[in-house]
């Protein structure tokens, strides 16, 4: 551990937050697909400095568009509000209600308003083909997903509707409920991989052919049929197997991001928000081990030095998360990191946050396993132990922003809110 302490010490150097993190924005921008993570859903700071960092790969270098751990139906409706579409809401805050899925906190809360406010008048006086997007690349939106196809679909005439209506049937019996799906269509025959299957292919590409300004609602129409037949895998993966279904969703999330990339042309540039586990390669975790694959790992097979991932820690504060899955979110403190972890030798550094740059000369920290803390929206901070991911740091990021003290994500639900 002593030669892990001192590795750090050796690449870590002061962070005063990305307007003066010049050479991580340097880095960053000369990749294709910046993967910037966050140790937790539910902290503020991870939220504004990701998202003035990503502000500086906008307007700096170029890049085209955010893809989200979020669902592409309620992403899209903000998306058409920073584009400045007529009806897409009053304000950032009002373009949020689409956000009811649980957690609601993850993606409708203010530090989103803020950036959704700023990419609004970043793309007031832009061409349509040059504005910057915020899209949703995750696959729980079965039923809102499948409502939207409907709604596109329901002036035009055609195969095209028929084989939306074909799927919509097939899942209707299961009054939309994800695991009544997953058990009926293991256990008893009741499955309708066939029907989204189908669905997707009538819809796939359509936006090549589509008129300049139907484009991307043609695009949308696709990239929801893709998170219906992403949904039904995984929710009929899920009975089976949780590794399985990681795996599904993490291939989702990059076939959905690889088709943003299409879209938006050769040479276009994207930003990725999400968690760590899922921005870092999990190859240098025990995710390796247990026969998962992520986001990052996936990219970096397909695209190399294109892809360059960055992760956030910090070493205590507060965060929203709930006890249990769909149960209330509250503020809760996180405790100290534990000895021996990434972040309590950056803490035992010093007490300031701190940028590692990390590479093919980081020494023992392209060898070593470390305890990396991971936050999902379910935390229990009494059982903090079993909070940490083993992580070889350099062979995860490119580089790992730690805050040494952190602050609760502020949610737009009035109960929640901060004052």
């Amino acid at each position: 551990m002593d030669d892990a302490l001192q590795a750090l010490t050796n690449a870590a150097v002061p962070y005063h937050g990305p307007a003066q993190a010049e050479d991580l924005v340097e880095q960053a921008g000369r990749a294709r697909y910046a993967l910037i993570g966050e140790a937790s859903h539910g902290t503020s700071q991870f939220y504004s400095h990701r998202a003035d960092l990503s502000k500086r790969l906008i307007a700096e270098k170029g890049f085209r568009f955010i893809a989200v751990e979020g669902d592409w139906p309620s992403c899209y409706a903000l998306n058409r509000y920073v584009k400045g579409r007529t009806g897409a809401g009053s304000d950032a805050a009002d373009a949020l209600r689409d956000f009811t899925r649980w957690p609601t906190w993850m993606w409708a809360n203010r530090e989103i308003v803020s950036f959704a406010e700023w990419l609004r008048e970043y793309n007031q006086d832009k061409p349509e083909d040059e504005k910057a997007g915020f899209y949703g690349f995750d696959l729980y939106s079965l039923w809102e997903s499948m409502d939207e196809i409907l709604k596109y679909l329901g002036d035009k005439d055609g195969s095209d509707l028929d084989a939306a209506r074909r799927a919509f049937e097939c899942f209707e019996p299961h009054g939309r409920e994800e695991q009544q799906y997953g058990i009926a269509a293991n256990f008893y025959g009741e499955g309708c991989e066939d029907e989204v299957v189908a669905l997707l292919r009538k819809l796939q590409d359509r936006w090549k052919e589509a008129a300049p300004g139907d484009r991307e609602d043609t695009l949308g129409a696709e990239l929801n049929a893709l998170a219906v037949q992403g949904a039904e895998n995984y929710y009929r993966t899920m009975i089976r197997q949780d590794a399985g279904s990681w795996n599904v969703r993490d291939r989702h999330m990059v076939d959905a991001l690889e088709r943003l990339m299409t879209y938006h042309g050769e040479g276009a540039r994207c930003i990725v928000w999400a968690h760590n586990t899922h921005v870092g390669d999990a190859r240098a975790t025990d995710m390796a081990a247990e026969g998962m694959v992520n986001v990052g790992q996936l990219l970096r097979e397909r695209h190399g030095s294109e892809v360059y991932a960055i992760g956030f820690s910090s070493y205590r504060g507060t965060v929203i998360a709930g006890r249990a899955w769909g149960e209330p979110e509250e503020v809760m403190t996180v405790p100290p990191a534990m000895t021996g972890s990434v972040e309590e030798m950056l803490h035992r550094i010093g007490p300031e946050d701190k940028l590692v740059m990390l590479g093919v000369e980081s020494g023992i920290l392209s060898e070593i396993a470390l305890g990396h803390r991971a936050i999902g929206v379910v935390y229990h901070p009494e059982y903090e132990r079993g909070n940490y991911v083993p992580t070889i740091l350099a062979k995860r990021y490119d580089a790992l922003i730690y805050l040494d003290r952190t602050d609760a994500l502020s949610p737009l639900a009035p109960e929640l809110a901060h004052p």
